[in-house]
C-alpha cells in the first residue's frame, strides 16, 4: 500500500483497504513500541503542528509519535503565528513547505485545512476541524478492532449532538467499514449533514453497512458500541449549554442505557468528558443548571465497559501510523 505524498484530511478520501492498512500498521507500531523496539526512519526530518484550537491528546500524540519516529517538531497556536491575520493562510502553508516535512493542522472550518493543503507540498493531517476529526476515528477504529475483532457487521449508536466533526466522522467511518452507525437525538437539528448522510448511505450499501437516524433510545438494543461527545462543541457560545441540557439529558449514556445495549458493549469517548464535577467548568455548569453530570454518568465512564482512556493512548499509535505511511515508510519494508 503505497500512500507516500497523501494528505490525510478526511476519511473520505480513503478506501476501505487503505483504512484497513493504516489500521494494521498502527497495531505493528502498537506492538513494537510495547516491545521496546526503536523505529526512527524520519531521523532529520521535521513537522509543524498548527494548534488554532487547544488539545491534550492530539497535541501529545503528534509529538510523541513524531519523536518516536525521530523527527523533531515546531508547535504553533494561534499567538505563535501570523497564519490569517497577518500572513494568509496560503502563503503560511508555502513558507512552511519550505522548511517541515509535513504540516498537521488543528482549528475551524475544513476549508482551513483543505487551502493548506491545496497550497503545500508536503502531506497536511488533519488534527480536528469543525467537520471532521479522521485521526479520532482511527484511534476509536483500532480501539474497536483489540475489544471486539472485526470491525464489518458492529452495531454503533451514537447519543446526542451529533452535527459536527465525531457525527460526521463515525458515519463516514461506519458506510466505509460495513459497520451500522445510528445517530440518536431529540430533534433533527442534531443529526449529520444531509449532503454528507446521502453520501454515506450509498457507501453503505457498498460496504454492507448501514445509515440511520432515531429519537428513540431504545436503538441502543444490541449495540455492541455507545458513543457520545460534548453536547457544546469547542467555539460554540456559553449559551448553547441550556438548550442542549434541556434537549439532550433524557440521551445521557447511563447504566439504564448501556443495559439495553449487547452484553459485550463498550462505551467510546473522545474526550474530554463531563462526567464528574472535577473541572472548573463542570462547577460552574453544575451552579447554574444543578447538573452533576452531562452525556454520560460518572458510573459508565468509570465501568468496565468503558474503553475512553485506551482511545486516547491509541491516538499516538495510529497517528504515527498515518505520519508514516504519507511520509513514505513502513517497518516490515524500510
Amino acid at each position: 500500500m503505497d500512500l507516500k505524498g497523501r494528505d490525510f484530511l478526511t476519511l473520505c478520501d480513503y478506501t476501505k483497504e487503505e483504512i484497513d492498512y493504516l489500521l494494521n500498521l498502527s497495531a505493528r507500531l502498537k506492538a513494537m513500541k510495547r516491545a521496546g523496539k526503536v523505529w526512527q526512519p524520519f531521523t532529520g526530518k521535521n513537522i509543524a503542528l498548527i494548534f488554532e484550537k487547544t488539545s491534550t491528546r492530539t497535541r501529545c500524540s503528534f509529538e510523541v509519535a513524531a519523536h518516536d519516529l525521530g523527527m523533531g517538531t515546531t508547535y504553533l497556536d494561534s499567538t505563535g503565528s501570523q497564519i490569517g491575520k497577518k500572513e494568509s493562510i496560503e502563503d503560511t502553508a508555502k513558507v512552511l513547505t519550505t522548511m517541515f516535512d509535513g504540516i498537521e493542522y488543528r482549528g475551524f472550518g475544513q476549508e482551513r485545512v483543505q487551502q493548506i493543503a491545496d497550497a503545500a507540498f508536503v502531506p497536511v493531517w488533519n488534527g480536528l476541524t469543525n467537520e471532521f476529526h479522521p485521526t479520532q476515528l482511527l484511534a476509536d477504529m483500532l480501539t474497536i478492532k483489540e475489544k471486539l475483532g472485526e470491525l464489518a457487521g458492529k452495531k454503533v449508536v451514537y447519543f446526542g449532538d451529533a452535527r459536527y466533526n465525531m457525527g460526521n466522522s463515525w458515519m463516514v467511518a461506519s458506510a466505509k467499514m460495513g459497520m451500522h452507525f445510528t445517530a440518536c437525538a431529540s430533534d433533527e437539528k442534531y443529526f449529520p449533514d444531509e449532503e454528507l448522510t446521502a453520501k454515506c448511505s450509498e457507501w453503505a450499501k457498498s460496504s454492507g453497512g448501514s445509515i440511520n437516524r432515531s429519537t428513540d433510545i431504545s436503538c441502543a438494543e444490541g449495540a455492541d458500541v455507545i458513543y457520545t461527545d460534548v453536547w457544546v462543541s469547542m467555539g460554540e457560545p456559553y449559551e448553547k449549554w441550556e438548550e442542549r441540557i434541556n434537549d439532550l439529558m433524557p440521551y445521557q449514556v447511563n447504566a439504564e442505557l448501556m443495559k439495553k445495549a449487547a452484553p459485550h458493549a463498550i462505551f467510546m469517548h473522545c474526550l474530554p468528558s463531563f462526567h464528574d464535577l472535577n473541572t472548573t467548568m463542570a462547577q460552574d455548569l453544575h451552579e447554574r443548571f444543578g447538573v452533576e453530570d452531562m452525556e454520560v454518568s460518572d458510573e459508565v465512564f468509570r465501568s468496565e465497559q468503558s474503553v475512553v482512556f485506551e482511545e486516547a493512548e491509541n491516538r499516538m499509535h495510529t497517528i504515527k501510523a498515518v505520519i508514516a505511511a504519507t511520509l513514505g515508510a513502513d517497518p516490515d519494508f524500510n
